[in-house]
């Protein structure tokens, strides 16, 4: 391990609380060598959020008190960076790749086994959808099993002939008189070493002083597969993880083996399926990527289908952030009359407010303010960075293509009409009053405009403009406002 990655590995790592009863491993170690990109695999983006960061999130609201322990590996300053420096988020460097076993054995170096008892899960940093039901789901789950550890299963929904999972095998138990897979997990048995298998043969497993017989038709036909997440009760799990081999054609250890050491040395295995199996998803290229965004979109929609109007559910983006504020809003009792657009692009930090309209291809992005009533029309972009904040006031018209950037503040009444462009820094800030209207090829740059203001076709950089008192008209209008002319001296005419 480099120097700079283990000072970073301290910077970043918050303190094991040996009081907290939960421990989440998320393994965050591998590139992804078919997603074909430089960037890590855990920080590719699912619905705007990179996806170890979604496997976090889902981890910290399911166990809202657990220690968290991040592995990182190739890219390990680009995630740890990431997910940054949070309460009881530690990280552990897994400097060789060697499988999911020897993952989780990095992880629990950070734990000293002599003071913790509880439960560890095992989550993988490229589950983008996994989400916190989920999560308590499967706790309540453990929990209600009695056993020592749990597998959290998929039920393959193709063409089973086109299944080349791994299948759980459970043991079988009695159900009106017929023997059918619905017990404790025996084993993992992959899809070619059931090819294997004779046709004339059963398969055996001897368990618990029993055989359990399976047919290789009945294995191919299971559905049940593994999805990588798992759950173990602390003790066993220290006692086992050691004795993990790595006699396999990969040479690697694998955590699935945890099933056969747990078995043998007689604690108890058992599996769940979540309710909806899109949440185990991962992705190892770009088109599944692609496809987990549109799952994504597709949830978004659904919980705001009817709160507000969506144009096209297959063309939008909100922040998660915003979809949790429109739903609070919502349980108000009072209709939103929010509109969203075909292309509309709402960014974290924004705070909408009840009846905006955002038509065609609205970019918002930043800390941005709503008051009520507000029109944006098409392409007009709205965008400022960390610590700025654009405010814009009751009863606002923003017109067609449109760009506001940076600090700006809009008062009410006001319209900021076609290709205008307002610039507003953390020093010059642009303050635009109440009924004010800027129209015309029109540049704001670090202004204040008073009230009442007509503006067209100007360029205003760090000027002042409030209607005189002798001014006895309702609205004050300024045309060709330009600022002092620099470098003429380098201006020459054709």
């Amino acid at each position: 391990m480099n120097n700079e990655i283990n000072q970073l590995l301290k910077e970043y790592s918050d303190q094991f609380d040996y009081s907290k009863k939960e421990t989440v491993i998320i393994l965050a170690a591998g590139h992804g060598k078919r997603i074909k990109s430089h960037t890590s695999k855990m920080l590719h983006k699912i619905w705007e959020i990179p996806t170890v960061e979604r496997v976090y999130n889902a981890c910290a609201k399911g166990l809202s008190d657990a220690n968290i322990i991040i592995v990182v590996g190739i890219k390990a300053e680009d995630v740890i960076r990431m997910v940054g420096k949070k309460n009881s988020v530690l990280y552990a460097y897994q400097e060789f790749q060697n499988g999911t076993g020897h993952a989780v054995q990095i992880g629990l170096q950070l734990i000293d086994f002599s003071k913790y008892d509880g439960t560890v899960y095992v989550f993988p940093g490229d589950m983008g959808l996994i989400d916190a039901d989920t999560v308590k789901f499967f706790k309540d789950e453990f929990a209600v099993s009695k056993t020592d550890m749990m597998v959290l299963t998929g039920q393959y929904e193709g063409d089973i002939e086109n299944n080349y999972y791994g299948r759980i095998v459970r043991e079988k138990k009695k159900i009106k008189n017929k023997e059918v897979p619905n017990g404790n997990v025996l084993e993992i048995i992959e899809y070619k070493d059931i090819l294997n298998i004779s046709d004339k043969k059963l398969y055996k497993i001897k368990h618990n002083k029993k055989v359990f017989d399976y047919t290789k038709k009945e294995l191919l036909a299971n559905r049940e597969f593994n999805s990588g997440v798992f759950v173990f009760k602390f003790k066993p799990l220290a006692e086992l993880i050691r004795k993990i081999e790595s006699n396999n054609v990969q040479n690697e250890i694998y955590l699935t083996d945890m099933i056969y050491l747990f078995n043998k040395n007689k604690y108890s295995v058992s599996a769940v399926s979540p309710k909806n199996q899109y949440v185990l998803m991962g992705f190892n290229n770009k088109s599944v990527l692609k496809e987990m965004d549109a799952i994504a979109r597709k949830i978004t929609y659904e919980k705001l289908k009817d709160v507000i109007t969506i144009d096209d559910p297959d063309d939008f983006f909100i922040d998660e952030n915003v979809i949790d504020e429109i739903l609070e809003m919502d349980k108000e009792g009072l209709p939103l009359d929010i509109k969203i657009g075909k292309g509309v692009y709402i960014g974290k930090g924004i705070k909408l407010n009840y009846n905006i309209h955002l038509m065609k291809n609205v970019l918002l992005n930043g800390e941005i303010h709503f008051g009520k009533n507000v029109i944006i029309n098409e392409n007009a972009q709205l965008t400022c960075f960390y610590g700025q904040t654009i405010t814009v006031g009751d009863d606002v018209k923003i017109f067609w293509g449109d760009v506001i950037k940076g600090n700006v503040s809009i008062g009410e009444k006001s319209s900021i009409e076609s290709g205008v462009r307002i610039t507003g820094n953390d020093e010059s800030p642009v303050k635009i009053g109440k009924r004010v209207t800027v129209k015309g090829v029109t540049y704001i740059f670090g202004s204040e405009i008073g009230d009442n203001i007509f503006i067209e076709h100007s360029v205003l950089i760090k000027k002042q403009i409030v209607k005189p008192e002798t001014s006895k008209a309702d609205i004050y209008k300024v045309r060709f406002y330009l600022p002092e002319p620099e470098g003429v001296e380098a201006i020459k005419n054709l």
